[in-house]
């Protein structure tokens, strides 16, 4: 037998959600009237006309955003409000600030997750008290996997997040093949000064190689 409590309780949850996030998605440009609702997401599917951007595109960024910002709010309300999310044609920039750099490395993780992702970007800052000596170390670590991905031909540098925390490396995004990440592995492993790699890459579907990096 249904409990009529929890199915209310369940349902306002997931439609309290669904505004939140459209909230989020198509600001209201005036008023909280349901106009200005109607207003912000006109102004968003309007700008196509403004950019070279169809309309159906837009419509899948929206798609897009909409199922980040709900992984976000389903991981943690505080994650949801720090972390703000733009879609362009399948990119995904991430801005804002966490607390912690583990949180950044969980959105950009949640980020990957949508279907229909292209690219992450991520410009989140970190509110820690990290040195400036660590710091320089992470991000030199990470520059450096980039730059061997970026002159690698055989690998779309461009399908995948870096980000090194406390020289702990990790590589998010999606793979054209096991091949690919074999690489990429490779790589990492050739960087100095890291002491563990953690990967939450995953293989497209397409890629027909077998076997693990």
């Amino acid at each position: 037998m249904i409990n009529p409590l929890k199915h209310c309780s369940t349902l306002f949850r997931s439609k309290f959600l669904t505004v939140i996030v459209l909230a989020t998605l198509f600001p209201l440009t005036t008023t909280c009237s349901p106009t200005g609702m109607l207003t912000g997401a006109g102004a968003e599917v309007g700008s196509a006309t403004m950019e070279e951007r169809s309309y159906s595109s837009i419509l899948d960024d929206a798609t897009i955003g909409t199922q980040i910002k709900g992984n976000l709010f389903n991981f943690s309300t505080s994650l949801f409000v720090d972390v703000n999310v733009t879609v362009k044609e399948g990119s995904v920039f991430l801005t804002g600030s966490v607390p912690t750099p583990k949180l950044r490395i969980q959105a950009i993780k949640i980020a990957w997750q949508s279907d229909g992702v292209r690219e992450v970007k991520n410009e989140i800052q970190i509110r820690d008290h990290s040195s400036l000596l660590d710091v320089a170390k992470d991000k030199w670590i990470s520059a450096k996997l980039r730059f061997k991905l970026t002159l690698d031909k055989e690998i779309r540098s461009i399908n995948y997040s870096i980000d090194t925390v406390n020289r702990h490396l990790y590589l998010m995004g999606i793979a054209t093949s096991a091949r690919e990440l074999k690489r990429v592995f490779a790589y990492a492993r050739s960087v100095r000064h890291v002491r563990k790699i953690v990967s939450y890459v995953r293989i497209s579907h397409k890629g027909n190689d077998k076997g693990p990096p």
